[in-house]
């Protein structure tokens, strides 16, 4: 009953105006000393779709996020939601869907959309970012994509949503560039950047409903 009722009002507060940058900007990075990395980009960012797939198991709400390969790139090693760039003809929501079943095996025909998050730029990729916000209704078995998973960590929402789950440590930006991150300790890894904005206004909004606002 706590999971339907969450859907249930998910769906009505993700019609209305949300947080958005104000609580992206409360888990950005900040560098430390003047070395900093710099992003240029000649052409707009790309459209693409991240899945914030909600599950109950044993109890608990949960929600699946993976772990990227170390490889020569921006986002090598980190924690993020499954997603990726969208296809030509393909809406967010499309691509979220797609995405979710290419990188960790659930398949799209047994999910349901709830809503969707503000859209969100991933300077360093050159991405604008669409969270969206689905439900499946049962416990999936994950079939991480060989490629492009390491693993995949499957978070508990509402420690998630506790209020002292902000935590914030040093981090080495493409193991070059020392920086503050705001995060969140997900299964003993540390989610921060782009997951952790993104997370952050989720959380912000369950939070919300939790309290009744």
């Amino acid at each position: 009953m706590v999971f339907e009722a969450l859907v249930r009002n998910l769906e009505l507060r993700l019609q209305s105006p949300l947080p958005g940058i104000r609580v992206h900007e409360v888990l950005r990075a900040k560098p430390i000393g003047n070395v900093l990395p710099k992003f240029e980009h000649r052409l707009p960012p790309k459209p693409g779709g991240v899945l914030i797939l909600l599950y109950e198991e044993e109890g608990l709400i949960k929600f699946p996020l993976i772990k990227r390969p170390t490889y020569t790139g921006a986002h090598s090693g980190q924690i993020s939601l499954p997603g990726g760039k969208a296809e030509p003809g393909e809406d967010i929501f499309q691509t979220a869907l797609r995405e979710g079943e290419e990188e960790i095996g659930v398949k799209q025909k047994d999910i349901r959309i709830i809503g969707k998050l503000s859209e969100f730029n991933v300077i360093p990729s050159n991405f604008l970012v669409t969270p969206v916000i689905a439900m499946i209704d049962y416990a999936p078995e994950f079939i991480p994509d060989q490629f492009e998973v390491e693993k995949v960590i499957q978070a508990d929402l509402f420690e998630l949503a506790k209020e002292d789950a902000i935590r914030e440590s040093e981090i080495l930006a493409a193991g070059l560039y020392p920086m503050m991150a705001p995060h969140f300790l997900i299964e003993n890894e540390i989610v921060w950047g782009a997951t952790a904005m993104m997370l952050n206004e989720f959380r912000m909004i369950v939070m919300e409903l939790s309290q009744g606002k």
